[in-house]
């Protein structure tokens, strides 16, 4: 399913066909949390924004509406009227971020909902069968993130405890797309590496789990509270063991320059609530660095957000506009904002496949370092 296109370095430019579509790689998935994007952008928009995969959480879609809902409705491409792939995150993340009571047992995570209340169980099986119910082209295993600073005994039991869970969702996947009444026979199941900061249990984790042989392995973990030198480093350790012919997917991750070293470090998938979450704040990118559009300076500025932009909201409307829609508390300031940020981060990918073909992703790396997410 993934197939290898060219590579300079340790960066890599390739293909992974799905049931819902080829994707191009290194590829950023747009996150829509709940089946949408934050600040109004709808999935035709998307298309014109260049996103090739939305990611969707099982944990928010299990508490509203119901994965029973979505699938009685058809599954997330329908309810979403989404043609294109959707990986859905397992809900581990969520589990472990939101319940502020939880009890981690064997057989998965008693927990409860964080908007009404009520208790919830969550194991590997639960996960996949919302997941299969959801309907996503690919499913995240469930597994548990712990704290970055988490000290050796407990990582270790939680990697070694994952790693059993990873097991169990591969034959329980494997179950449920083998049934009748399953939407997509064809959902694909992502492995995620954990351990920490520590080198030595992150490698023995990816060489245990690239056995398992599944379609595409996630480094996760990361971005939890490590410094970016910590992080890099934990990169540089454990991908030369991650299989070659799989993608790699760095779960979480992040800022232009986070993705650019990402790829410099063989990975091929991203998602971040990052680009959207600070363009409704006003906080924009451009090939210059980032800007606050709620600044004083930029009140009559007749100007695009980014003058070699060519996103919808730079052919059309100005900086002095958009802050004027933010400074009013009018929806359409944060659709444009966040239409922007999302095309910003879409071309940048696009950028750095062209940069690959062409044997010249170092130029482009060295270029941007620096400057991409400097404060203006």
């Amino acid at each position: 399913m993934f197939k290898l296109l060219a590579k300079e370095g340790n960066a890599r430019r390739g293909e992974f066909a799905t049931v819902h579509g080829v994707i191009q790689t290194p590829v950023f998935m747009n996150v829509g949390t709940v089946a949408a994007i934050k600040g109004a952008v709808s999935t035709e928009d998307l298309k014109d924004l260049g996103c090739q995969v939305q990611l969707s959480n099982t944990y928010h879609l299990h508490v509203r509406p119901g994965d029973d809902v979505v699938r009685y409705l058809g599954g997330l491409h329908q309810f979403m009227k989404w043609d294109r792939p959707i990986l859905t995150d397992s809900g581990g993340f969520q589990v472990f971020s939101l319940a502020s009571i939880r009890k981690i047992k064997e057989e998965g995570v008693f927990f409860n909902s964080h908007i009404d209340g009520r208790k919830i169980f969550m194991g590997p099986e639960e996960s996949m069968q919302i997941q299969s119910n959801l309907a996503s082209t690919i499913a995240m295993a469930f597994d548990e993130c712990i704290p970055a600073r988490s000290n050796r005994e407990y990582t270790k039991n939680s990697v070694e405890r994952t790693e059993r869970w990873l097991e169990r969702c591969k034959i329980e996947l494997s179950r449920l797309n083998s049934l009748d009444g399953t939407i997509n026979k064809n959902q694909l199941l992502f492995g995620i590496n954990q351990g920490g900061l520590f080198p030595d249990i992150r490698i023995k984790n990816m060489q245990n789990i690239a056995k398992l042989d599944l379609p595409g392995y996630a480094i996760g973990g990361l971005a939890v509270g490590e410094t970016h030198a910590e992080m890099y480093e934990i990169l540089d350790e454990t991908l030369p063991h991650a299989p070659e012919d799989k993608p790699r997917y760095l779960m979480g991750v992040g800022t232009p320059e986070n993705i650019i070293e990402g790829v410099a470090r063989g990975i091929d998938f991203f998602d971040c609530v990052m680009p959207s979450r600070n363009a409704r704040h006003g906080h924009l990118n451009t090939k210059a660095g980032v800007i606050n559009i709620n600044n004083k300076k930029y009140e009559r500025d007749n100007s695009p957000i980014d003058p070699t932009c060519d996103c919808p909201t730079c052919r059309n409307y100005s900086r002095a506009y958009i802050r004027h829609l933010l400074k009013a508390g009018e929806m359409l300031g944060m659709r444009l904002a966040v239409m922007h940020n999302l095309y910003f981060y879409n071309n940048l990918m696009k950028e750095i496949r062209e940069s690959i073909e062409e044997d010249r992703f170092q130029k482009f790396r060295e270029e941007n370092t620096g400057v991409l997410s400097k404060r203006i």
